[in-house]
């Protein structure tokens, strides 16, 4: 198989693992099926980690419910346009032959990226409003 058809079907594969992945979570409640598991590092310490909420918030999201999506995993809604772009990228590849035009981001970034998410992981975990409303 050419190189080009293999970027193809990887990238059709990932795009349907991604559909099916949203179905399944529309139709699951992670709050209430007792399908999915607990946070391994909620269940350890007990304090949130920066993924807590993500897929609640997800199923929120499926339903329409923006608020009650953003008021589970702010951090996750904010990285949505990102994954939502590399997403479009990977179908336009699946489809086209070619994907949508990536941009270069550099380690100052990267290490702020970094920065950003330890802060919002220690702050979710003080229980004190105005923090308080970044737990789950």
């Amino acid at each position: 198989m050419h190189r080009l058809q293999q970027e193809r079907l990887n990238a059709s594969a990932l795009v349907a693992a991604a559909a099916g992945s949203l179905g399944f979570l529309y139709v699951f409640d992670p709050a209430s099926s007792g399908v999915y598991p607990t946070c391994p590092f909620l269940a350890l310490t007990g304090c949130y980690c920066p993924g807590c909420g993500t897929l609640r918030a997800l199923h929120q999201l499926t339903h329409g419910h923006l608020i009650s999506a953003l008021d589970l995993n702010l951090l996750m809604m904010l990285s949505l346009p990102f994954v939502g772009y590399f997403f479009a990228s990977q179908a336009m590849l699946a489809v086209k032959g070619r994907p949508l035009r990536t941009f270069f981001v550099g380690p100052t970034l990267i290490w702020m990226l970094l920065g950003f998410i330890l802060v919002y992981w220690m702050l979710r975990n003080i229980p004190v409003y105005p923090f308080s409303l970044l737990a789950p």
